[in-house]
């Protein structure tokens, strides 16, 4: 089964372009596109008017592109067009990047707005990825990006782009939603979601449903003093997760590499085999 989901507000002719996008990097590169969606904060639930369309992709190379002594770039970057962004990574990457706890490829996987996709492949990644993430490794994620976001958009605190506030909060409650939930190593990618069921306090709800009311209709929100629910909520969420979380943690098991490498085949095989294609080589 195929894989389509566009909510009705999102431009179409910016979809169309995207589509045109994608067609180009199949032709272009000569690769499969089994799962191409939308990131950021179309796909994370605070979009403004103004928002880019943030389109994000997993590759597979053709089994005949294997066979080189040449290790090929494992991501595809297209120009900007306008406020339209479209990347993506070979699927080895991401695999590579997942067993590395990195939660981005989680969250392309957990996107409820798809372009193009096989059901099959979607499924079966997030199916894989729900069993090799580490939940140590996506929490340091969530806290160095979380950090990283305040430290670099908010300062002192006292004049802060409001837009940015949600980049901080998402990590902070991804890492609340994940201590909450102590058997989970995938957090919600959707921000209501995500903030409904990491149980906020009522004040910070209330503040983040004002924000996001705001950012739904507004270009511009404009800065202000960092509020207070939301620094307190950070500064809590951000050292209960260093006191859990820090340190480098264990690398991936010898058993989740080989898992690895077999669903990599398996993709690859099935790819070529629903294309009409015939293996130049068999994938042992």
């Amino acid at each position: 089964m195929t894989l389509r989901s566009i909510p009705v507000e999102m431009d179409g002719e910016k979809v169309g372009l995207i589509d045109a996008m994608l067609d180009r990097v199949v032709d272009e590169h000569r690769v499969f596109l089994p799962l191409a969606i939308e990131s950021g904060s179309r796909a994370w639930g605070f979009a403004s008017p103004d928002s880019d369309y943030d389109c994000r992709f997993v590759y597979v190379r053709r089994a005949v592109d294997h066979i080189t002594p040449w290790v090929s770039r494992d991501v595809i970057e297209l120009p900007f067009e306008g406020d339209l962004d479209a990347n993506g990574w070979d699927l080895r990457k991401a695999l590579q990047l997942l067993l590395k706890g990195n939660a981005v490829i989680v969250e392309w996987l957990c996107s409820p707005v798809v372009y193009r996709g096989q059901a099959w492949f979607r499924d079966e990644f997030l199916a894989f990825a729900r069993e090799a993430a580490s939940r140590e490794a996506i929490c340091r994620h969530y806290l160095h990006l979380g950090e990283r976001q305040r430290r670099v958009y908010f300062g002192d605190g006292t004049s802060v782009a409001q837009k940015k506030i949600f980049y901080a909060l998402r990590p902070a409650a991804a890492l609340r939603w994940l201590r909450l939930h102590p058997t989970e190593a995938v957090a919600p990618m959707h921000f209501p979601t995500l903030m409904e069921e990491c149980d906020p306090p009522g004040e910070l709800k209330l503040e983040v449903i004002d924000l996001m009311a705001r950012k739904a209709i507004t270009h511009e929100l404009g800065s202000a003093p960092l509020p207070r629910t939301v620094s307190s909520f950070l500064d809590t969420e951000f050292e209960l997760a260093r006191g859990l979380f820090e340190g480098s943690g264990a690398s991936a098991s010898e058993e989740m590499i080989i898992r690895a490498q077999q669903f990599y085949r398996g993709v690859v095989e099935r790819l070529e085999r629903e294309s009409g294609a015939v293996l130049p080589f068999r994938l042992a």
